[in-house]
């Protein structure tokens, strides 16, 4: 008995010490805070990528209603210049097609976004004029040169797939099933026009 006593007390002499469980980092408390912290970053970084896509979306918008918006006053300017009565017909169809997707597309940004154009990116604007000062300026050396109605033709099928291309880009990011429709609408249009233009020739 004596013998298993000893055997006894000395297992417990020869026992590891157990670590002491009051540390920080395992603590109920700062567990807890750690998850917080972690969901608290997640919420704020999900929070910028959907802010940032509805700006970006419109941004996008605005860009596209500009370049209509500055593409029908250059066609306004030209149209009466332009000698072929097919190319004056086409024309006027574009300027009504451009003038219907803009209004509805401001009307739905208006509605959407309360959008006004003095809360959106200067650069937005600035290089939109840039734009259509250098197509004003492409088609007045035609129209000096004589050779307005070719140039015309092919700038606007230009002017055109980038409307469509403009539109696409849209459609793709957007989830609002009007400005899909309002896009799709026109981009079916504007698609058999760009092959009148495309395909235009003085010969004909």
């Amino acid at each position: 008995m004596e013998n298993q006593e000893y055997l006894n007390q000395i297992a417990g002499q020869n026992r590891p010490l157990e670590k002491p469980r009051n540390g920080i980092l395992s603590s109920k408390f700062f567990i807890v805070s750690v998850i917080g912290i972690v969901l608290f970053f997640l919420i704020m970084i999900i929070g910028g990528i959907v802010g940032g896509n509805k700006d970006g979306l419109k941004s996008k918008n605005y860009a596209l209603s500009l370049h209509l918006e500055n593409t029908s006053a250059v066609i306004k300017n030209y149209q009466s210049s332009i000698k072929s009565s097919v190319l004056r017909s086409n024309t006027a169809s574009l300027y009504s097609a451009f003038s219907d997707i803009n209004k509805k597309l401001n009307d739905y940004m208006s509605e959407k976004y309360s959008l006004k154009a003095k809360d959106m990116d200067k650069k937005i604007a600035d290089e939109a004029t840039v734009n259509k000062d250098g197509l004003e300026v492409e088609l007045f050396e035609a129209k000096i040169n004589g050779i307005l109605d070719r140039t015309f033709a092919y700038k606007m099928a230009y002017e055109i797939s980038m409307v469509m291309t403009e539109e696409s880009q849209i459609y793709n990011s957007a989830k609002d099933d009007t400005l899909k429709e309002i896009l799709s609408e026109s981009y079916t249009s504007l698609e058999k026009l760009y092959d009148k233009f495309n395909d235009f020739s003085e010969t004909k």
